[in-house]
């Protein structure tokens, strides 16, 4: 098994890997794991190959995350290895803490996890654990390292910060008219990113999540 493998299971469902790390016992990995990749949604045509699929098209809840499971629970079974999601707890799986130890994901000036070539649009559909411990490409600066950081005031009320994420803020404004431009388009902060605005991702994949994120 080697990274370039996982890598091209991953992309024939339209995934690729954001992130990955050998886990130390502290990191609550199965038992056994020597290698945890996470997988995340590549583009661009990740909408349009999501759309196509009977998850989608069936008009059952959770169709993302049934999608996912179906997908990456096939892949797991091909490489041999377990699946683990960011959804279906508790218990949870620590996804947050795995980013950052991955080297490829960081912390962003207003809390956000963000990506080295996703930016604050990164999102975990969920994740492989090898029994295997593969070669790994080396960690990455952070991209906020030499950036303007845009994103600390793209929010019109104030709701992402270095503090954290007041969801009630964040609500209440998508609540009225000068809301409807993030419920249609996607965050404004993530928006801001630099590094978002160079990833293709779907407007209508944004409106999506933003549509279940406020129900």
């Amino acid at each position: 098994m080697d990274y370039e493998t996982v890598a091209s299971a991953a992309t024939a469902h339209h995934l690729t890997i954001v992130g990955a790390f050998h886990p130390d016992p502290e990191d609550k990995a199965p038992e056994g794991t020597g290698t945890i990749l996470l997988l995340a949604p590549a583009e661009p045509g990740f909408w349009a190959h999501f759309q196509s699929q009977p998850e989608a098209r069936d008009g059952q809840p959770d169709s993302m995350d049934r999608w996912s499971t179906r997908v990456i629970d096939e892949i797991a079974d091909q490489l041999d290895a377990a699946s683990l999601y960011p959804f279906g707890g508790p218990p949870w799986h620590p996804f947050i803490a795995w980013a950052r130890k991955s080297g490829s994901i960081h912390s962003s000036p207003v809390s956000l996890l963000v990506h080295n070539d996703q930016g604050l649009m990164i999102s975990f559909r969920g994740a492989l654990a090898l029994a295997e411990r593969i070669d790994l490409t080396p960690p990455r600066l952070t991209p906020c390292l030499l950036c303007a950081a845009p994103c600390e005031t793209a929010c019109p009320v104030d709701a992402l910060t270095e503090d954290g994420y007041d969801t009630d803020a964040c609500h209440a404004f998508l609540d009225t008219p000068a809301g409807a431009d993030c419920m249609e388009n996607g965050c404004k902060v993530r928006r801001a990113c630099p590094v978002s605005q160079g990833y293709a991702r779907d407007p209508a994949q944004s409106a999506y999540h933003m549509r279940h994120f406020h129900k």
